[in-house]
């Protein structure tokens, strides 16, 4: 059965708490209302439980502290979809929304839309009695998110209505922010994923009851963030997508993730020099790295051949041969794998384990490749990854290692890039990607490393075509 829901995020709202609830109460549309405190000083919480004991559609979440508008929708949300409801309005508590228009919102979800959102902008007169400093705010807010997002909603208003029924719960783990940046950035992902969303006119009166909460440091974060998310929509949009979990495949000491590779993979770092990192390695993934293993591939593999990509990572180099060859993209994090399946869209399979122990019976695959994963073993663990290559390999297998050498362009751009962040910027802990312990030191250093595994090198590369950044090793079982 549908159940609807009306959510409040409260902080200091002793004065409006109870006046509000009636309101959306008095609506008559069969409607609950929650609650979310952050343990307001004033004693919004007690007020609210008081309400509760006298009406049986009102419900409470108490949290610990302010913790942040965002998420206290975000916790709100999760609440509703643990609890079957179907749909969800969320709104202001200071009046800022009032409750009479939550039927425009219900009518529009009613023919169809799966998120409808309270707009300032529809009409002329909706910003009427608000003072020049905050209409400038909200209209630089609206331009940027315009601008750099392409959203042409309110996306900065939280007067919407949510329908969990065609939403899946798992978008909303896609959304990074915690605070009123939540607004636009769950807006931007419920965009890029081509949900029906659909704005009804809302005028805003000037605010009456209580005063805005939107401190200096919440704007300059909200800010921060809405650059930092066309930052990595321009280079790594697939990062917005809403895709399933993906299941660990168990325990053990080889799926102990030691270097930190599920950290790397986190769809949710927004640092400046971990976005600044990401800009740069996906340009080399996408323009430079993979017109090379679409080359090296065709040139050593049959159309149709299972190749297991051992350290997939994202996967954004598969994008071509995937139509040509049989792929499944093996890596120990998580992290990976799920936005790995978000990238190739179930046009390569997936697995979870160590490259120290791959999870394949013998002789199962034409080759291996891999692309800068080496660099960060040592000789001996090397030597482990190049046995168990051979291990699942066919008799007439192959395997084509990417591997970074000591002078490799990527290699000097991105030590540059560290010596900036910590001699310029003052940032000393800056840490990139997990550390790189063994980087090719010339042609006959490859050769004895393959060699002592069981295969024969068969070419090797280092040169203009991919700009000198690895060194290319094609090899076969001797």
């Amino acid at each position: 059965m549908s159940r609807s829901l009306v959510m409040v995020a409260t902080y200091n709202e002793k004065a409006n708490a109870e006046r509000l609830c009636r309101e959306i109460l008095g609506l008559k549309l069969d409607l609950e209302v929650l609650f979310v405190d952050d343990n307001s000083p004033d004693g919004t919480g007690e007020l609210l439980e008081s309400l509760a004991r006298e009406l049986p559609a009102v419900h409470v979440l108490h949290r610990s502290g302010k913790l942040g508008v965002g998420s206290a929708h975000a916790h709100g949300l999760r609440w509703a979809y643990d609890h079957g409801y179907s749909l969800v309005v969320t709104m202001d508590g200071d009046f800022t929304h009032e409750p009479r228009y939550i039927p425009d919102l219900l009518a529009e979800s009613a023919k169809g839309a799966d998120v409808v959102v309270g707009s300032r902008y529809l009409l002329k007169t909706s910003l009427e009695g608000w003072n020049p400093w905050r209409k400038a705010l909200t209209r630089i807010g609206h331009l940027l998110t315009l601008t750099l997002l392409k959203m042409p909603y309110d996306a900065t208003n939280a007067f919407r209505c949510y329908r969990l029924d065609r939403v899946p719960r798992q978008l909303f783990d896609v959304v990074v922010s915690r605070g009123y940046s939540f607004f636009f950035e769950s807006l931007y992902v419920l965009h890029r994923n081509r949900f029906r969303i659909v704005e009804v006119p809302v005028p805003l009166p000037n605010r009456t009851y209580g005063s805005s909460k939107m401190t200096f440091g919440e704007m300059r974060n909200s800010v921060r963030l809405l650059f930092a998310i066309c930052f990595k929509a321009l280079f790594n949009p697939e990062k917005f997508d809403v895709g399933e979990q993906v299941e660990a495949a168990g325990t053990g000491s080889a799926l102990q993730d030691e270097q930190g590779w599920d950290e790397y993979w986190d769809a949710q770092r927004t640092g400046a020099g971990a976005l600044l990192y990401d800009a740069v390695a996906a340009f080399y993934r996408k323009w430079i790295i993979r017109p090379s293993l679409n080359r090296f591939v065709r040139r050593n593999f049959r159309p149709g051949a299972r190749l297991l990509h051992a350290g997939c990572g994202s996967g954004q180099v598969d994008a071509d041969i995937r139509h040509e060859v049989a792929i499944t993209g093996l890596d120990i994090s998580l992290n990976a794998l799920q936005l790995y399946k978000k990238v190739n869209r179930g046009q390569a399979e997936i697995l979870h384990g160590s490259i120290f122990e791959i999870p394949l019976p013998d002789g199962t695959m034409d080759g291996v490749y891999n692309l800068g994963v080496m660099e960060h073993f040592t000789e001996d663990e090397i030597d482990r990854i190049l046995r168990e290559f051979r291990r699942v390999l066919r008799p007439e297998g192959r395997v084509l290692v990417f591997w970074p050498p000591e002078f490799g362009l990527s290699v000097l751009f991105f030590k540059s890039l560290v010596w900036v962040f910590r001699h310029v910027l003052r940032k000393k802990d800056v840490k990139f990607h997990p550390g790189e312990i063994t980087r090719v030191r010339s042609r006959r250093h490859v050769t004895s490393l393959f060699e002592s595994a069981g295969f024969r090198v068969i070419r090797y590369s280092f040169g203009p075509r991919d700009l000198f950044t690895y060194a290319i090793v094609a090899a076969e079982r001797a």
